[in-house]
């Protein structure tokens, strides 16, 4: 058995098991284009008002930049450790352990946050509906349930559901839309919310709206997962990256300026975070669209679930593969080829997290504390994941510095100017927060980024064979196996 890597039951995640829609559908899910236009574009709205469609536009721009280091990384490296891999070829394997510990937050939160955030929705919503109360977490743990099931089945299982929860919510999304535009809107169809001026804001309207529409674009990368299971990697995963963010970016700007005019300026002007105005545009222009919307909220939340769930199962993997994490992190199924182990592990830790911090927040029963674990993960979760966008671009800068296809533009400009608008977006972030527990959080990151660095310190001094072998040459994946018959979406 080669120590460094641990084992290898089995002989490794499914190869050529996805083809590029799966891959595009990987990383969209995460984004999850109606959650996020449904309930993010009102944390914005109090700072950009009527022109939050224009501040979502400006960001599908930043983003796309910030992808440009990501998109590098994946072409010369594509991996199931994804980031971790990066940053370990782009600063060695201490700082790779470290952007491994950051990923588990940002990744491993999303499942839990979901669960609450669909349980505090649906009890409200069986509240109001049906006169019945089910307590949140009753109701988080079916979706948690199926998640895992999902992922024991394996990749082509989990994408196939994540590819028709995405397909229905992003229909709900576009054809509500339509309907208003259709309609004529509340003051008849303009493009005043694509005009700077229309911030009640001003300038710094903007640019706070901006902070929180950035937020939706959080999973872009998810693709990069990925690596080993996705024909023509180096082709294909930076086409996903890219051609993912382009279409969820695009729904945003299309759907939040369809929002705007049918709430009208006014109406736009005074949303805020306790409002849920697309079930208002249902009640003012198709009353029949109001199940369908409650539908695709959850559908997209789930969706949310599996597509995180995947990435972080494929980094515990391969991290529990190259012998920082615990061997059985490493094992893999003979029969499926998935990690059942890891799986097993996340699965647990979602349904255990989500319950702890929701009763800590307020109770099991109370769905404003289903809603309090979506809000505090969620921000836990920013608080890292920003953090691994400026470390891949920075290291994106040195691993093709010096090298024979380094380009001026790909390899140093835009990854340089991506990593600086991911730094003013975390500087954002803490400045804007203003209240606990909120305030204390990027403390909890903080924190968190020491001990996982201890620990790496800790492996360089006791282990130092597993440290020189993290990152190295994974993107041949000659220890996957070929399973041709299984490629999903293969163009």
């Amino acid at each position: 058995m080669d120590q460094a890597n641990g084992p290898r039951t089995g002989t490794g995640l499914r190869r050529n098991a996805i083809g590029l829609p799966g891959a595009v559908i990987m990383s969209a899910a995460i984004m999850g284009p109606a959650v996020s236009t449904f309930f993010n574009p009102q944390f914005s709205t109090p700072f950009s008002g009527f022109a939050t469609p224009l501040v979502y536009l400006l960001c599908l721009g930043a983003m796309l930049i910030t992808a440009t280091g990501v998109m590098e990384m994946a072409r010369a490296l594509p991996s199931a450790g994804a980031f971790y891999t990066y940053v370990t070829r782009g600063f060695g394997a201490k700082a790779g352990f470290v952007t491994g510990g950051l990923i588990f937050v940002a990744y491993a939160l999303l499942p839990p946050a979901e669960i609450g955030l669909i349980g505090s929705y649906l009890q409200n919503t069986f509240n109001e509906e049906f006169s019945t109360n089910i307590p949140w977490w009753v109701i988080g743990l079916v979706p948690a349930i199926v998640m895992t099931v999902l992922a024991f089945e394996g990749i082509v299982s989990s994408l196939r559901t994540t590819l028709l929860l995405f397909s229905a919510e992003v229909v709900v999304v576009i054809v509500m839309a339509v309907i208003v535009l259709v309609n004529g809107g509340a003051e008849g169809i303009n493009f005043h919310s694509f005009n700077p001026s229309s911030s009640p804001g001003g300038f710094g309207g903007l640019v706070t709206g901006g902070i929180f529409a950035a937020l939706s674009f959080v999973g872009f990368e998810g693709a990069a997962s990925l690596g080993e299971e996705v024909r023509e990697p180096r082709r294909r995963i930076p086409k996903a990256i890219f051609g993912a963010t382009l279409l969820v970016g695009g729904i945003y700007a299309f759907c939040i300026w369809a929002e705007a005019l049918g709430l009208g300026r006014a109406g736009m002007d005074a949303l805020d975070a306790s409002k849920a105005p697309w079930n208002e545009l249902a009640a003012t222009y198709a009353s029949w669209m109001k199940w369908p919307v409650i539908v695709a909220s959850v559908s997209s939340m789930f969706a949310v679930m599996l597509a995180s769930n995947n990435g972080i199962v494929r980094i515990l993997h391969k991290m529990g593969r190259e012998g920082l994490l615990p061997s059985f992190f490493g094992h893999i199924d003979e029969k499926r080829k998935t990690p059942t182990y890891a799986v097993l592990f996340q699965g647990v830790f979602a349904v255990g997290l989500a319950f702890i911090v929701g009763g800590i927040a307020g109770g099991l029963g109370d769905p404003v504390a289903g809603g309090s674990v979506y809000g505090y993960l969620g921000f836990l979760l920013t608080m890292g994941i920003l953090p691994v966008y400026i470390l891949v671009n920075a290291a994106a800068i040195r691993f093709y510095r010096g090298r024979g296809d380094f380009n001026p533009l790909r390899h140093l400009l835009l990854p340089g100017l991506g990593a600086l608008l991911m730094v003013g977006l975390t500087i954002g972030q803490i400045v804007e927060q203003v209240e606990a527990p909120y305030t204390w959080f990027p403390w909890v990151i903080v924190g968190w980024v020491v001990a996982v660095s201890l620990g790496a310190f800790w492996l360089g001094a006791r282990r130092p064979e597993s440290l020189r072998s993290a990152g190295a040459a994974m993107g041949s994946v000659d220890d996957v196996e070929e399973e041709p018959d299984l490629a999903l979406g293969v163009a």
